[in-house]
C-alpha cells in the first residue's frame, strides 16, 4: 500500500520546527502566545493545498479539518490530534533542523554547542536506530519534535488519503492545539464542532508505544501570611513568611513520593514554583498519581507538613488551595475498548510490535477522554523531549503515518 508512496513527513517536520511555537505560562491570552498561529496558518495552507477544503483556524488558535469518507458504511468519526506548541523549558527560537543520515551508532556532537552531544549510552533507543535517518536540532534550542512530529504524521495522513480516494475509510477530523505544554490545550476546543466520535492524539515517543494510561493530576497552591515588620525593629514581631515556605518544603520527603525518587507506577507530590516576601509567599505544587484515590492522601500529607511548618512560626496562616487538572484517561477508555484494541491492531498492522506503556503525565488526550472525546495516546518517535538533546528518527514518523492509515481502516472495517 505505501510502495509507491512518497512520503511528505519528513520535509514537513523540517519546515514545521523552524517556527517558534513556544507557549507562555505567564500569559492569558488565547492562545498564550500569537506566534502558534503563524504555524497554524501555513497548516491551513497546507491543508487546503491538498484538497481538504473546510480547513479553517478559530480565534483561539485551534485548526480543524475534515478528510471526507470515502466509504458508504456508516463508519464512527475519529479524529487525530497533535499540539502545535513547544515547550517553555528551552527555547524554541531560530532551531537550525540537521538530519543525521544513515546514522552509524555513533555519539552526536551538535555543532552550536559541543557540549551538547546526544550519547548513545544516555540515549540506549538510539542503539535500535542504527541505518535510519536521526533529526536533531543544532544545541542551541530544542528540536520540537514534541509534538511537530505527531502534526507532521498526521499532515502526510491527510496527503496520503487525498491522493488515495480508492481506500475505504469512513470520516476523519483533525484537530491541531495550541498551549498544551502549559496544560491549556483543550481549554478552548469545540467538540461539537469537531464532531468526532472518537479520537488519537499523537504525541509519543518509541516506535510501537501506545499508552491508554495516564497520570491524574491536580494542582496546590499555598499563600502563607507572615507578619510584616521593619527589619531593624523586628524582635519580637516579624513572621517571615518566605522562612514558613522554606520549612515547608525542607520538610517534604526526598527519597518518597518525589519526581527525583520514582518511577513506574509512582506517584508524588512536586514543588514547581516558591515565592514572595517577608508578608506573604505563595508555594505552588503538582500531584500525580495513577490512582486518583491517591491524590487526596498526597494532598493530606502535604497539609499535614504546612501545618507543622505554620507551628514553628506562631502568627503565620495560609490558605491551601487545590485544583483538579486531569484525571487518568484510562478510567474513561475501559468504557470503549474498541478504541485501545483498534490502536494495538493497526500497530500490529504496520508491522510492529505494541509497546504498551503508561504515561507519567498527562496529553490533551487525558482531557478530552474526559469531555467526551475518547483518546489514546500514539507513538510518533519523538525522543528527550523538552531539552537540546531532542531527536526523531524519520523512519519512525513514518511508520507512525503508516499506523494511522492502517487505524482509519481498520474503524472502517468493523463498522
Amino acid at each position: 500500500m505505501f510502495h509507491d508512496y512518497s512520503y511528505t513527513v519528513k520535509e514537513r517536520f523540517l519546515r514545521y520546527v523552524q517556527i517558534d511555537t513556544q507557549s507562555d505560562p505567564a500569559s492569558d491570552e488565547r492562545p498564550s502566545t500569537e506566534k502558534q498561529k503563524a504555524l497554524s496558518r501555513l497548516l491551513i495552507e497546507e491543508l487546503i493545498a491538498i484538497g481538504i477544503g473546510d480547513a479553517h483556524l478559530d480565534e483561539y488558535g485551534y485548526v480543524y479539518a475534515t478528510i471526507p469518507a470515502t466509504t458508504t458504511r456508516k463508519t464512527p468519526v475519529i479524529c487525530f490530534c497533535a499540539h502545535v506548541d513547544t515547550s517553555p523549558d528551552c527555547s524554541g527560537a531560530g532551531v537550525k533542523p540537521i538530519v543525521h543520515e544513515n546514522f552509524s551508532g555513533q555519539d552526536i556532537v551538535l555543532p552550536d554547542d559541543p557540549s551538547q552531544t546526544i550519547t548513545v549510552s544516555s540515549h540506549p533507543y538510539l542503539k535500535q536506530k542504527i541505518g535510519e535517518d536521526i533529526i536533531t536540532a543544532s544545541g542551541a534550542t530544542l528540536l520540537g519534535a514534541d509534538d511537530k512530529a505527531g502534526v507532521a504524521v498526521i499532515m502526510d495522513m491527510a496527503n496520503f488519503f487525498m491522493q488515495r480516494p480508492d481506500i475505504p475509510h469512513g470520516e476523519i477530523k483533525i484537530l491541531f492545539t495550541p498551549d498544551e505544554e502549559i496544560g491549556r490545550g483543550v481549554d478552548k476546543a469545540d467538540l461539537q464542532k469537531l464532531g468526532a466520535d472518537f479520537g488519537y492524539t499523537l504525541d509519543g515517543g518509541e516506535r510501537g508505544s501506545f499508552e491508554d494510561e495516564t497520570f491524574s493530576a491536580d494542582s496546590v497552591a499555598i499563600v502563607i501570611e507572615g507578619v510584616s515588620a521593619h527589619p531593624g525593629y523586628a524582635k519580637g514581631k516579624m513572621v517571615n513568611a518566605i522562612k514558613v515556605a522554606a520549612a515547608l518544603v525542607t520538610t517534604l520527603p526526598r527519597d518518597t513520593h518525589a519526581p527525583e525518587a520514582t518511577e513506574e507506577r509512582e506517584g508524588f507530590v512536586h514543588p514547581t514554583r516558591i515565592g514572595g516576601n517577608a508578608e506573604r509567599a505563595e508555594v505552588e505544587f503538582i500531584i500525580r498519581d495513577f490512582d486518583t484515590g491517591k491524590l487526596k492522601e498526597y494532598e493530606r500529607l502535604l497539609e499535614d507538613r504546612l501545618n507543622q511548618a505554620l507551628a514553628g512560626f506562631p502568627g503565620a496562616r495560609a490558605s491551601f488551595t487545590v485544583r483538579e487538572q486531569y484525571r487518568n484517561m484510562k478510567e474513561a477508555l475501559d468504557r470503549h475498548p474498541q478504541v485501545s484494541d483498534f490502536a494495538r491492531e493497526a500497530i500490529r498492522r504496520a508491522g510492529i510490535d505494541v509497546i504498551n506503556k503508561s504515561a507519567r503525565g498527562g496529553t490533551d488526550g487525558s482531557r478530552l477522554s474526559f469531555m467526551g472525546l475518547p483518546c489514546p495516546n500514539l507513538f510518533t518517535g519523538e525522543m528527550a523531549f523538552h531539552g537540546k538533546q531532542e531527536y526523531v528518527s524519520v523512519q519512525d514518523m513514518q511508520k507512525s503515518m503508516e499506523t494511522i492509515v492502517h487505524l482509519a481502516m481498520i474503524w472502517e472495517e468493523k463498522a
